[in-house]
């Protein structure tokens, strides 16, 4: 092991000034559970967090829209339309695309609000007129509500020169006071819409009959410029109306690196939204959302608004009863060890992980902590609470719990290796730890085979366990001040990740799951003319 592991240089403004608040140490020592009553100000420690509230950067906005030739190309064919049914409609691209534009950046998810008719009565007459020029609508469909998954109002869709556009009617809503499903829908004006949204960046309106942007909250575009999250009404009444715009708040603000409104935060973390969060939202949706931060570009921006608005343990819930507690400020190890992982995989910058890796390895570099709790399931059975989050909190595949869980394994046992594959010294392997089927195995052979039999369980996921591997290796990640200001000594961890990965390809390792092995169990049966297998054969 390296003593030269211990000096590292780099930075990270962002989590560092989050981590020096709380001032003490964390690595794995103390415990306790996170689900005991929290002091809101002490025990989380970030509403104060400078990171938080510095000023909103300034964004560059343009002054209008400048359309493609496709999208000319489609407001025309939907102005025509109007023109000819001598229809008084007025048409309005709403939210995501307008911001995109204003930005400058190209959308293709184009949303249309019609004010004075259904998305699927105005797509029909969109359909008779283009056929009445000889032109084929494409893609039709109706798309009904569904309230639970975020769908107030039947949506028609369309294709127009090869680009999906969904139509719904302008509207206002009412909810209910435990439900985020509106109980009272019906046609609004677009300034009645506008306010309705989660957010002023989102209330946006491209008006295509006047070719003009409208800004119905008076502050839409003063916020995008200035790079602040805002909702268009009182943010507690917006948030208990739906409490999923919480988590869309958090997303937008890390995706845009804007910055959150302090009246805005003070709602989130309040006990009646965070209640309202947990009992109102599927899991599905809330883990919707968080699987979108992590697979975003400012995915611990996100995680730490979350973990900044104490909402961490509304979102990753676990089981009352687990073995053993948590670490004490798991949700602050949880960060630190997901901010070390996406620092990380940007030094190594040419590391080939496709999109589903390096997913997969920021869950599992912010789960590690709950790497070793377990809680019982109804028939008794020892459980990783890792899979309780994927499955019960999240919703999310069982292959990503699986998957998750198969890295943190394999972490454990490759940090045996590390120090006889970084030095690529063949060394003394603990004989406790080869299990006794590879004990007469040579020693020159040891090294190569004990790691060959992992990397075939967790096959092109090694890459990623290796990466939370050298996270704990030769000391775990924390985020006391001095942890933080060293930065986690990623240089040295970037230098050991290395060694290793040119060590396993150097054995020839890279792809050995893929290899066939030279005797399989059919083989074995046949050999020793057995007609079924058992304990003996699965040994082979």
């Amino acid at each position: 092991m390296r003593a030269a592991l211990l000096n590292g240089n780099s930075s990270s403004l962002f989590l560092r000034s989050i981590f020096v608040g709380g001032g003490n140490s964390l690595a794995l020592g103390s415990l306790r559970s996170p689900l005991k009553a929290r002091n809101p100000t002490k025990g989380a420690g970030f509403l104060s967090c400078k990171s938080m509230t510095t000023n909103s950067p300034a964004v560059r906005v343009k002054e209008k829209i400048d359309l493609t030739e496709k999208e000319k190309m489609i407001f025309d064919r939907l102005l025509a339309t109007i023109r000819h049914f001598d229809l008084s409609t007025e048409l309005r691209v709403a939210g995501g695309w307008v911001r995109d534009k204003l930005l400058g950046k190209e959308c293709y998810d184009i949303d249309i609000a019609i004010d004075d008719m259904l998305g699927s009565t105005f797509v029909d007459k969109v359909t008779r007129y283009l056929a009445s020029t000889g032109e084929e609508a494409q893609g039709l469909a109706v798309i009904p509500s569904n309230p639970d998954q975020s769908k107030h109002l039947e949506t028609a869709r369309m294709r127009l020169y090869d680009i999906w556009i969904d139509f719904v009617n302008l509207r206002s809503e009412k909810y209910s006071e435990n439900s985020r499903i509106p109980t009272q829908m019906e046609f609004g004006t677009a300034e009645e819409d506008a306010y309705r949204r989660d957010l002023t960046i989102n209330s946006l309106f491209y008006n295509i009959n006047t070719s003009s942007v409208e800004d119905l909250t008076g502050r839409g575009i003063d916020d995008l410029k200035s790079g602040k999250i805002v909702t268009p009404l009182a943010p507690k009444e917006t948030f208990l109306d739906d409490p999923l715009r919480v988590l869309r708040a958090v997303r937008f603000g890390a995706r845009f690196r804007f910055t959150l409104d302090e009246e805005l935060k003070r709602a989130a973390a309040s006990n009646d939204v965070k209640d309202a969060l947990g009992a109102k939202i599927s899991r599905e949706r809330i883990g919707t959302e968080v699987d979108l931060m992590i697979s975003g570009n400012e995915p611990i921006k996100a995680i730490a608004y979350i973990n900044e608005l104490q909402l961490f343990w509304v979102v990753f819930s676990i089981p009352h009863e687990h073995e053993p507690t948590l670490p004490e400020e798991c949700d602050r190890l949880c960060l630190a060890y997901m901010d070390a992982a996406w620092s990380l995989l940007q030094l190594l910058g040419s590391l080939s992980l496709t999109d589903e890796q390096r997913r997969l390895s920021l869950y599992a570099a912010l789960f590690f902590p709950f790497r070793t709790i377990t809680y019982k399931d109804s028939k008794g059975k020892k459980i990783p609470i890792v899979k309780y989050v994927f499955r019960n909190s999240l919703k999310r595949k069982a292959s990503d719990a699986d998957r998750v869980v198969g890295v943190h394994s394999a972490v454990a046992r490759l940090l045996g290796l590390i120090p006889f594959l970084e030095s690529n010294v063949d060394g003394e392997l603990n004989e406790d730890d080869l299990g006794s089927e590879l004990v007469d195995i040579p020693a020159s052979s040891k090294l190569r085979v004990v790691t060959g039999f992992l990397l075939r369980e967790v096959k092109d996921f090694w890459r990623v366990a290796l990466l939370i591997a050298v996270l704990t290796y030769p000391s775990p990640i924390d985020c006391s001040e001095d942890g933080m200001f060293k930065h986690y000594e990623l240089d040295k961890r970037k230098e050991v990740f290395q060694a290793v990965e040119n060590a396993i390809v150097k054995l020839g390792l890279d792809k050995i799951w893929e290899e066939k092995p030279l005797v399989t169990g059919k083989d074995i049966m046949s050999v020793l003319q057995l007609k079924s297998g058992g304990p003996l054969v699965k040994e082979w």
